[in-house]
Order: C-alpha cells, then structure tokens, then sequence
C-alpha cells in the first residue's frame, strides 16, 4: 500500500512522508503498516536517495505530476511514483505493448521484429519488457527503425536484468525511456515480474502478444490490457506449437488476430504517423543474380543451400549476392543461415496531427 492513500488528492510526497502516525492511520494503513513505515522512515534521507537518483539519471514522478503518463493514471492501480531513466515524450501516446514468450521461434522473432520495426516506422513507441526473445528483439527492432521505443523493468533502474541486455538499456534511455515503480537498489525478484506488466499494458493503446503458453507472463499482460480496457492483438501460430497456443486462446477469446502492423492500426484507428520506410521496390534487382534470387525467396525462411539448389547458382555467388540484397534492404537474415524476402510497403496512409482519443476506463 506504502504512501498511495495519500496521494489521490492533493498532499505532496513530501507531506506524506512527514505524516505522523494518526494520519497514516487515517489514511487507511493498518497499524503494522504504520509501525514499519515510522521506523523504516528513521533510517531513509530523501534528499540523499534524490541525489542518488539524480547521478544515476534517474527522474522520480509521483502519479499528481503532469508528466506522469496520462494513460498509466487512468488505471485501476497506477503506481503512486515511477522512476523514469531517458525520457517520455509526446509522441509516446502512440504506444503498444509487443510480448512474447523467451523461447521464441524463428517464426516469433521474424514476427515480432518486422511487426516492432514496421510500428516504429509509423511513429508508434514499442513497449516491452527488455526480458530475452520477443521482448528484446522487439526493443532492438525499434531501435534499428530510427523509432521510440519503452522497457519496463521490475527492478530498480541501476539494474539491468537479464545484465547482457545493459548495451540495449542504455539505447533506450537515449532514444526512448527505461521505466520502473521499484526505487534505486532493488533486484528482480520472481514476484514482481508480472506486477510490473500492468504498467507495460497500462502505458499502451493496446498489447500484442507474439508468441507464449497460456501460462506466461505475456498473457498475463493481454489479461491487465482487456481490464484496463485496452486493445488485445495476437498473431497466430502453429497449433502444434506450444509457442502459440497463448495468442490462439486469446484469438478465441476475441483478440484482434494480426498478420500485419495495418491491422493494428486499423483496429486502433490510428492514421500514419510518420513515414512508411520503402522496403524492397526503392533498390529493384540490379543484376541476373539478384533477380534470380528475389525469384526463389519468399516470405517463409529458406536456407542458402535451397537457394543455391533452386538457382543453380555457386554457393559463393549467393552468398555474395544476399549480402547486397541484405544491404538494400531487400532480404533479412534470420540467422541459421535462413533467410526471407522482406515484404514490399503497404499504401500510405494519412498523417494525423492530433493523438486518438484517450478511452476512460468505465
């Protein structure tokens, strides 16, 4: 419960933290509470833990602030300060959450990055969890589209869980915003991973679920999303696959099923907000080789020795010649020596100058 009953209407963080014991009784805490919160506040100096926030980079913000999310605040149980490292911005009312499961497939990482990459490219922020799989090449998808991108993190921010994921945290934080509810100083615990997903839902215009079982953190993410009253997304899967049998429950359920980032928006009612990249028809093939290529790829991975069967070519001119097509953006690697087409660009849509609509929650 902590300082929250004292917050909805009007006291300062620092009023409550100087209430004596009769108001935090008032306030709703029951006497346990109120012992452990008198005698924890013997040993803490806030200005000390607001210097320590300021050379980790850190910035607090209590929910009354304006720039706390807008959205976030609408929730059933906002968190009653975040700590925010990088910084929100106006267009982050554009955002959506895009999960998924660790063990991804190729099938899932080829869809959450062309889905997270083609978000980006049409101005809307991708919000993830910076876990391993979906969640990180969603961020790095983000990223590589020159688009914002949003990692909640269920630790305290001078932490970076899983740690190899402390080079991508820090380019969020310069082209987005790492965001907790947990101060300076706490690791990640098992319990509070799904807890902090009601923020990554809570934050969002919707949440799209790419692969995950029906008991994982990603559906538990879609289940905060339809109770904030957000739009649920799923893209389907194999049904032999464990992988997707969260996104087909929730397809069941009445999910949006997504092949493309046009159903979201669509489903979102979001006209384009920035520019569609041209992947594929800005650089037409420019010899034999490439055209014979482009031929024989498709959108399902193949891998360089069905190339090489199916072309007639030497190893080594496919080789070379993907790199280029890789270059030009017309074919991607997906590792294992697998390799698909990149799908040409819808049509524009209109740009839009103003937000949508922000949806109360009833």
């Amino acid at each position: 419960m902590g300082l929250r009953p004292l917050l909805p209407s009007g006291p300062s963080l620092e009023e409550a933290w100087k209430a004596d014991a009769p108001a935090l009784r008032a306030a709703g805490l029951d006497a346990a509470t109120v012992d452990l919160v008198v005698a924890q506040r013997r040993e803490i100096d806030p200005q000390r833990e607001l210097e320590r926030l300021e050379e980790a980079g850190v910035r607090p913000i209590p929910r009354f602030h304006s720039a706390y999310p807008a959205r976030l605040r609408e929730i059933s149980d906002p968190p009653p300060l975040i700590y925010v490292r990088g910084a929100m911005a106006p267009q982050d009312e554009w955002a959506l959450a895009l999960v998924g499961t660790r063990r991804a497939t190729a099938y899932g990482r080829q869809a959450a990055g062309e889905l997270a990459r083609d978000l980006a490219t049409n101005g809307v922020t991708v919000v993830s969890g910076l876990a391993r799989g979906i969640d990180t090449i969603a961020h790095r998808a983000a990223l590589d589209a020159g688009g914002r991108t949003i990692a909640v993190l269920a630790n305290g921010l001078d932490t970076v869980y899983p740690p190899e994921n402390r080079g991508l945290a820090s380019e969020i934080a310069e082209a987005g915003a790492l965001i907790s509810d947990y101060p300076l100083g706490t690791k990640p615990r098992a319990e509070f991973f799904p807890r902090r997903n009601r923020i990554m839902s809570g934050v969002s215009l919707g949440t799209l679920v790419v692969e995950g079982d029906v008991k994982s953190g990603a559906m538990i993410t879609a289940r905060f999303a339809g109770e904030q009253n957000r739009e649920v997304f799923a893209v389907p899967g194999s049904i032999f696959a464990p992988q997707s049998r969260g996104p087909l429950s929730l397809i069941r359920d009445g999910a949006t099923p997504v092949a493309s980032v046009e159903h979201v928006l669509e489903a979102l009612n979001l006209t384009m907000i920035g520019a569609q990249m041209d992947f594929g028809r800005a650089a037409p093939p420019a010899s034999e080789d490439e055209r014979a290529l482009m031929e024989v790829l498709t959108r399902e991975p193949r891998h360089v020795d069905e190339v090489v069967r199916d072309t007639g070519l030497a190893a080594a001119r496919v080789s070379a010649t993907l790199a280029l097509l890789e270059l030009k953006g017309q074919v991607r690697d997906l590792g294992g020596m697998q390799y698909v087409r990149v799908r040409e660009p819808a049509p524009a849509y209109e740009a839009s100058a103003t937000p949508p609509k922000q949806e109360t929650t009833p």
